[in-house]
Order: structure tokens, then C-alpha cells, then sequence
């Protein structure tokens, strides 16, 4: 089963130097039937201005993905990291007891375009722990890339929840296809472009929750970016 999440039905907040989308609810958005689905809690698309971003802030018990779809954003955090995060990049942070981050737009003139991601963990008081990896989707043909898993396997970011996350970058006329195992469900998040789902036009910003399907195809008429959750 297939319910489609179009981009325009999102909570929406601009603030100026932010413009942000909200898959669930999130801030000033709330909807009590969107409070996430399963363990993902959070799915914001921010675009942030030039030389702006968020000052020091506090999280806990959770893990945040951070995907970078455009521009180069500035992060430091209680943990002593100061890091430069570029197109391609992601970042792992588990929140856990606590941390403090910034996060700021390091262009004077080009803006930022992210998706920030909050799972929640499989259990509270974890010590934070920080990850950044760059992950290469445009090589060779059409192909899932396990971005963030549990286990950390085939090179991506280890999380702490039963969760596999994927990214994928199709092309004109690329397909792809993704099985779930029994009693798994899945979340598609289109980041940009178009794609077509098992018949479904989909747009940037549209979202799927999958459920009781055993497997999904997807094409795309023109470039698309994509981020496949699967989840327990």
C-alpha cells in the first residue's frame, strides 16, 4: 500500500534567512496525524540563506542525519568538532545524553539546500558520537547506496536504530526496484526532480509511506534525487 505525501501539504515556516519544510510535525507545525512513521520522526528540506544558519542549540536522545543536496554548510558542536559539510556529504550525529551544534551557511552568496532527518534511537542515554562521509550516487548505472544502517555495513553511517537508509540518483529513463523483507515498511522522500513510482508521478518534496508491499519500482523522466528508509 502506497500514501502519497505531496510536497505542497507539508508544514511550511520562512523565516527569512530559512525557509523550511516539514514532513511531520515539527516546531510550530503540528498535525497529529503526522507525528512520523515508525522510528523517523523528522524530515525537514531547509534551505538556508547566504551567511546565515542556526546559532548554538541543544539536542538529545536522538539521531540526526543531516544530507546535503546544495552548497557547503558550517558545523560545530560540543564534541569538538568543526567540520565543512559540501554536496554529497552527510552527517551522523547521535544526540544521546546531550550536545550543543551551530550550524551556519559558509557562502556570501550562494544559499544552502539540505534535508535534516531526526530517527529516533533504540533506546535513550547513548554517548554522542559525530560521522561525516562523502557518498558518490552518479557512478556508474542507476543503484540504491546504503548511506546509514544500523551495523554500518558497506561503508555508511552507523545509527542507532534498526533503520537502512538509501539514497539514489536516476538519470533520464533509469529504473530502479527495492524488495522488503517480511514485515518491513519503507519511507520514500523525493529530494529533487521527478519520479514515478509504481505508476505515481511524484514531485520534489513528495514524500510515500510504503507499507505491506513487498517490493517497489521506480523510474524517472528526468533526473531525481531519492531517500529510501527502510524500517522495521
Amino acid at each position: 500500500m502506497l500514501a502519497i505525501r505531496r510536497a505542497r501539504d507539508r508544514g511550511h515556516a520562512n523565516h527569512g534567512w530559512l525557509e523550511s519544510w516539514h514532513t511531520f510535525s515539527f516546531a510550530d507545525y503540528f498535525d497529529p496525524a503526522q507525528m512520523g512513521f515508525g522510528a523517523l520522526r523528522v524530515i525537514n528540506d531547509d534551505r538556508i540563506a547566504p551567511a546565515q544558519g542556526f546559532g548554538t542549540h541543544p539536542h538529545r536522545d536522538m539521531e540526526i542525519i543531516t544530507y546535503m543536496l546544495e552548497g557547503t554548510l558550517e558545523h560545530q558542536d560540543s564534541m569538538g568538532h568543526r567540520r565543512a559539510l559540501h554536496t554529497g556529504e552527510v552527517q551522523r550525529m547521535t544526540a544521546g545524553t546531550g550536545l550543543t551544534h551551530s550550524e551556519f551557511n559558509a557562502s556570501e552568496t550562494e544559499p544552502v539546500h539540505l534535508l535534516q532527518i531526526w530517527i529516533e534511537p533504540e533506546r535513550r542515554g547513548l554517548t554522542p558520537e559525530y560521522e561525516q562521509k562523502p557518498f558518490l550516487l552518479e557512478d556508474g548505472p542507476a543503484h540504491f547506496r546504503l548511506i546509514a544502517s544500523p551495523d554500518g555495513r558497506d561503508g555508511s553511517l552507523t545509527i542507532h536504530q534498526d533503520v537502512s537508509l538509501y539514497a539514489a540518483v536516476l538519470k533520464e529513463d533509469d529504473t530502479l526496484e527495492h524488495r522488503f523483507a517480511p514485515g518491513r515498511r519503507g519511507y520514500l522522500q523525493v529530494a529533487t526532480g521527478d519520479l514515478v513510482l509504481d505508476g505515481h508521478l511524484l514531485r520534489a518534496g513528495d514524500g510515500v509511506r510504503i507499507s505491506q508491499q513487498e517490493r517497489i519500482a521506480l523510474g524517472s523522466p528526468k533526473r531525481a534525487e531519492i531517500l529510501l528508509f527502510d524500517l522495521p
